[in-house]
């Protein structure tokens, strides 16, 4: 391929193609940059221009910033994913074979948290499984610092939360 950034866009549109979630910058990165086939700044070079060509769509939450393939990455894949080499796509399905538990129980705990218009911070959280919400939870709190630790640990503790709730509710 005469192009080596597109390439990258083609690794990037195949590896979202490959799971029925959204991949985080940094999970995409993780493989990529692992594998040494560019730098961070190729790598970030490379998912902007997919976002702005509309081929992804990116979400922030919090720190980490969701990529979910569009419509239109699908048709661009079809059209040029034979551009990929087999070993490259060989690498990819194995590091999924390898990760993909861990990469979508990643993005399938979501907390964030904001500044409401009563001036209290409200701590967003959620719990999906195969992208249906098992638990979508607001909580009111006075200090950032605290929506911050709620949201910090939902991450470590949200799967003991959920049980208990289950327990206590049925």
């Amino acid at each position: 391929m005469s192009d080596p950034l597109t390439l990258y866009k083609l690794i990037i549109l195949y590896m979202l193609n490959r799971v029925d979630f959204p991949l985080t910058k940094a999970q995409i990165g993780d493989f990529i940059l692992e594998r040494e086939y560019t730098n961070f700044l190729t790598l970030q070079q490379a998912i902007g221009e997919l976002i702005d060509a509309g081929f992804v769509t990116a979400k922030s939450i919090r720190n980490r910033t969701h990529l979910i393939l569009t419509e239109d990455g699908k048709q661009t894949l079809s059209f040029f994913g034979n551009q990929i080499s087999d070993s490259i796509k060989k690498d990819i399905d194995e590091y999924f074979r390898n990760h993909e538990l861990e990469m979508r129980n990643e993005v399938s705990i979501l907390a964030d948290y904001y500044k409401s218009t009563s001036g209290e911070y409200e701590a967003h959280l959620i719990a999906k499984d195969k992208g249906i919400n098992l638990i979508d939870l607001t909580m009111s709190v006075p200090l950032e610092e605290t929506a911050i630790s709620i949201c910090d640990n939902w991450q470590k503790k949200n799967q003991e939360i959920y049980q208990y709730l289950i327990e206590q509710l049925f």
